[in-house]
Formats: structure tokens, sequence, C-alpha cells
């Protein structure tokens, strides 16, 4: 008997032909299909997947009803999965780098714009910043949302551990030469909230760098359960919320947490 509590996540480390959104939707509706006629439940894309992430670019912004969403929401009707895809929103007075989360039948989850904005790259310069989390429910597993530089910020994750979020799904334009970080705070930001942290990496190379892939999963305890090498490909991963709830309570670091005085002493003054 198939347990009906576990979801089979499918992670889609695809390259995207840039700038060219309606060539690669045609492109990632072949994986679509494949994730769905091997089981999975969700499947999620890179950062901006349908044009390439760009930090400065003012192409293909469109507003949620436009031709990268609306697509997405009948390939997800069409093939009965959900899906999460990442897009150039349109928000005045400069676009939010917006993650939005489809249902099977063709409904919004949940979205999140990126919280940090790149500001190495002047990705700060062309997007707003989200002020808002990104939760959702598929089956029995609560979800959250963050986008690629936000896994060098552990708030963020320590307030979706606080509202009960089982596994974040993490879309990222996540570059070939700081790869090994990547690794590091996936695997970092599972152990120490105790819950699954998907990465799901483009791959290739486009005029903003060179990317490698390395789509993964951490479980509750900080271990790789699933893991891309650099070419494009679907990986497939259970994510079980019973192995979260059994973590937490078999080590129950969040009682433990002393936030109010974490709270104190960052206002002392030195």
């Amino acid at each position: 008997m198939v347990d009906q509590t576990v979801m089979r996540i499918c992670s889609a480390q695809i390259s995207s032909i840039w700038e060219d959104p309606e060539k690669t939707l045609k492109k990632a509706e072949f994986f679509i299909r494949h994730a769905a006629g091997s089981g999975a439940d969700l499947i999620c894309f890179p950062e901006q997947f349908a044009t390439g992430w760009d930090p400065i670019s003012r192409k293909n912004v469109q507003e949620i009803d436009g031709l990268i969403i609306t697509s997405l929401y009948e390939m997800a009707k069409d093939n009965a999965i959900a899906i999460l895809g990442s897009f150039r929103e349109q928000h005045d007075p400069l676009p939010k780098n917006t993650v939005v989360a489809i249902g099977s039948n063709g409904s919004i989850l949940g979205t999140y714009a990126k919280m940090h904005l790149f500001s190495p790259g002047e990705e700060h310069e062309g997007f707003t910043p989200g002020k808002e989390l990104g939760l959702f429910t598929i089956g029995s597993l609560r979800c959250g949302i963050a986008v690629c530089y936000d896994l060098r910020f552990p708030d963020l994750f320590r307030i979706y551990a606080q509202k009960g979020v089982q596994a974040v799904f993490v879309p990222a334009a996540w570059p070939l030469a700081r790869i090994r970080h990547w690794e590091l705070f996936i695997q970092t930001r599972a152990l120490e909230n105790q819950m699954f942290v998907t990465g799901i990496n483009t791959t290739g190379m486009t005029p903003v760098d060179s990317y490698a892939g390395a789509s993964m999963t951490a479980d509750p305890h900080g271990t790789i359960v699933c893991r891309a090498n650099a070419a494009e490909q679907l990986i497939f991963c259970d994510l079980d919320p019973s192995v979260v709830e059994s973590a937490r309570k078999t080590l129950p670091v969040a009682k433990d947490r002393k936030d109010q005085l974490y709270d104190r002493l960052s206002k002392k003054s030195a």
C-alpha cells in the first residue's frame, strides 16, 4: 500500500533558453510530463527558470497572469501535478523575483518574493525585496519557500520552523564558484531547523555566470538524501513528514532556544 503521507518531490535541474520563455516552457513541459508519469506530487524548477536568472534584466517582466505562470497553470492541470516556478513579477517601481506554487488543479497554493536580494550582483538595484513568508501545503506536508541567496540568512528558516514548516524549497541560480557553500547551507539549514531542505539549481553557462547543478535535498538530520550531478536531469525524493516530527521529538532543540534573551542581547550596547 502506498503511504499517502509521503510526498514525492521532483527537482527539475534544467538550463534555460536565455530570455526565451516560450521555448523554455516547451522544454519544461517535457520534464513535467515525465515527473507526473513517475508519480511525483510536486515538480520544482530553478530560479527564473523560464528566462534564466539575471539580477538587473528588465526583459520578460510579467504579471502573475502572464505567459509564464498561466502556462504552468495549464501544465499542472493537464498533468495532475503541482508545480513550483519562479519569474520576474511586475511591480512598481521595480519587479519582484517571485516564486509561485501551483496545485495539481491549477490553483495558486502560495507565493513568495525573494526577501534577500543578491547585492554583490546588484540585484537590489533591479528588484524589490519581498516582505512576506511563502507558505503552502501539499498533501500532508507543510511547506515554505526561499530563493537562492536566502540560504545565507538563517532567520528566515528559523521562522519557517516556528510556523510548523516541514520542508523548504529553494529555487536557485547558485554559481559553480561557490557550489561548496550551496551544499553546506542546505545541510545546515536542514539540520538546525530539523526539516527537509530541497535546493533546485540551474546548470550550464549564461551571460551572467557558470552553474554546476548539484540540486539536492537534505533531511532533518542534515544528511543529503538525494543529489544531482552537473547535467540536466530530474531527481526524485520522497519526503515523509513523520521523519521531521520524529527528529523534533527525539531531540527537542527548539524548546531550549532563548529568543527573548537573543533579542535583548542584540539590542544591548557594546
